[in-house]
Order: structure tokens, then sequence, then C-alpha cells
């Protein structure tokens, strides 16, 4: 919206059919749900809908035309999963942590002991795995109507990413081979692809273990961007 324009209620140049603007406004209304750059130009275009102005259309089509150009954001699901193995040490059993973003904006997390004893670090990345791809699916349902892409599974654990995209089940995977399979099956319709990502990157690592100040600080703003 033009910072410079000023807009208020007037009799001049009122708009002979004014159910046009409504409905405009209605779509705006409801589009702010997932675009909040557009709440105070909707709110303040709102204030017109009982005697709208032909500068009022303008400026909804104004706004309409912001819309049309490419943004960051989209309605594509990423997910990063992480664990830290045997981390308790009272129970030796290992920590999940997973986040979520919808585009740019994180939705999702979860940091959570796991129920079960890992025999390895790829046991128990592949468990974390398992529980961020459930979650994947229940937020995918959600967006059913948006034909959005295919998710994205990022993993740091390179012995993990091997055994998803393995077809054959060896001797270490077979008391994991339920979350395998689930994994594998998700991957092999079109719902996910999983991808190997730097420890660095790792956007789940906060979840799954204590970080120093300084290091957790350089999180934040790749959660909130």
């Amino acid at each position: 919206m033009d910072p410079h324009l000023k807009l208020q209620l007037s009799d001049v140049d009122l708009l002979p059919d004014a159910s046009i603007y409504r409905r405009l406004i209605g779509c705006l209304l409801y589009l702010i749900i997932s675009r909040p750059d557009i709440s105070f130009a909707v709110n303040k275009l709102s204030q017109f809908v009982s005697r709208p102005c032909k500068i009022h259309l303008a400026a909804v089509y104004h706004l309409l035309r912001y819309l049309f150009l490419p943004v960051s954001s989209s309605f594509q699901l990423r997910a990063f999963a992480d664990s830290d193995w045997a981390s308790c040490l009272d129970s030796r059993r290992s920590t999940t942590g997973f986040c979520v973003f919808l585009g740019d904006a994180l939705v999702s997390w979860k940091s959570k002991k796991q129920a079960t004893i890992s025999r390895s670090s790829a046991e128990a990345e592949y468990r974390a795995l398992a529980v961020a791809t459930c979650e994947l699916l229940w937020l995918s349902s959600l967006l059913s109507d948006l034909q959005a892409p295919p998710a994205l599974l990022f993993c740091d654990n390179e012995v993990a990413v091997h055994i998803a995209s393995n077809p054959i089940f060896h001797e270490r995977t077979k008391h994991i081979e339920l979350d395998c399979h689930f994994v594998r099956d998700k991957i092999v319709d079109g719902f996910l692809k999983l991808l190997p990502i730097r420890t660095h990157s790792q956007l789940a690592d906060p979840f799954t273990k204590a970080l120093p100040a300084p290091t957790l600080f350089l999180y934040y703003p790749r959660w909130v961007s």
C-alpha cells in the first residue's frame, strides 16, 4: 500500500456497484491468514466497504498487484529431524527433536525422549525421522486443498539417509523395520523427499541437546525469519 496515500470516507466518485469492492475485501480478509504483510492494508481498506469510492477500489487493485509479486514464502513443508543418541544418563534413551516450517514460518516442533533404547546413532536418528514424518503427514492433511509440493525432510546422519534409500533390510535394521518401511513408503509414493544436510545447518539440533547461549542465539533468527 502506498504510504503516501491518504484514504478517507467521501461522497466523491462513489462506486455504482459496491459489491465488487466488498467481495474483494472479503477475499483479502481470508488471505491475511497466510499473508501477515498485508494485514494493515486490508484493515484500512475494509473501513470503506459501506461507501467505497473509485480511489478505494484503485487501492485494492494496487494491493492485488502486490500479491502477484513473487514472495520467498510458499506452501512447501520442510522438516528438520535430529536425535542425540543415548543422551539420558539414567536410561540411555535417546532424544528426538524436530521442527517443521511452512514456507519460512516455523509451525511445529518437538523435543522428546524416545520410548525405547536405540543401539546406534543411526537407529536413534531413524526413529526421529519416523516421528517427523508422522507430523508432516498430519500437517499435509491440513494443506490437502492447497496442492502443496512434496514435503522435504532434512537429516544430518548419512547412515540413516542410506537406510531410507536402500530397499534391502539388513540384520542391523531389523529391529527398526517398521520405522524403515514407514519412512520409505512415504518416499516411494512421492509424499516425502529425504535430503542430507550438514550438521551446522541442522535446525533441529537445539531440540535434542543443551547448547551454549551464543550458539542458541544463532538459531533463533532462522526459526522466526
